[in-house]
């Protein structure tokens, strides 16, 4: 847990300093390499949308909430359902990153531009629903776990679905292969909301028996992931 003190928010900024840029560069080289050209221009759109967003959100809890930035670095799941969960995620997108690319190399898809914006904007929409979420939660962790003093958010996301901040991620992903131009690469993220309802049904499992007041908010806010769906 990072400590309320410049040393351990110095710790913090080097690892967000590692990790953005580490990032930018690993999903280019997911979209170029496959691809074989650097005039890939829906890659190029798409990196400076998802990262733009990604360093406004870093950028405002680096100095409101530093301890949940911290929370949202950790990727080592303790339960053991949930570990496998994430293999498996990591797999799909791989696969998911890697076929547009290649798609956009033989040209499998032609998707009208119009669409591509439209997906462009759902990832955005998608980024200020998670920064929402992240603000109305200070316990949204990225592992699952239940931490000191947890309560139940009721407000806000939380009064709709129980999983906003599934659901925008949910949003974001799903838009990504289309605003990539690849019908092909959707169709291979489409599983991931499979991997999203596993998550949350064995995350749930957790919250009834370790989370007070969590039973009652179920009963009040039916829907998981998506009003009058599910």
């Amino acid at each position: 847990m990072v400590k309320d003190n410049p040393f351990e928010r110095k710790k913090l900024y080097r690892r967000v300093a590692v990790i953005y840029p580490l990032s930018v560069i690993l999903l280019g080289a997911l979209f170029f390499i496959p691809a074989g050209s650097f005039y890939y221009w829906q890659a190029w759109t798409y990196l400076i949308i998802i990262f733009s967003c990604s360093l406004l959100v870093f950028t405002y809890f680096l100095k409101r909430d530093p301890k949940l930035l911290e929370k949202r670095i950790r990727y080592k799941e303790k339960i053991g359902t949930q570990k496998l969960i994430i293999k498996i995620s990591f797999i799909i997108f791989l696969l998911a990153f890697l076929i547009p690319g290649l798609d956009y190399r033989f040209g499998w898809s032609q998707i009208p531009l119009a669409i591509e914006i439209i997906a462009y904007l759902a990832i955005i929409a998608g980024f200020i629903i998670f920064f929402y979420v992240m603000k109305k939660n200070s316990y949204a962790s990225r592992i699952i776990e239940i931490q000191t003093g947890q309560k139940v958010i009721t407000d806000g996301p939380y009064h709709y679905v129980r999983h906003p901040m599934y659901a925008s991620v949910l949003i974001i992903y799903l838009s990504s292969p289309v605003a990539l131009g690849s019908w092909w690469g959707l169709l291979s993220i489409l599983p991931i909301a499979l991997i999203l309802i596993a998550r949350i049904i064995n995350e749930e499992k957790l919250l009834i028996k370790s989370l007070s007041g969590y039973k009652e908010y179920m009963e009040k806010t039916k829907y998981r992931l998506i009003p009058f769906i599910w």
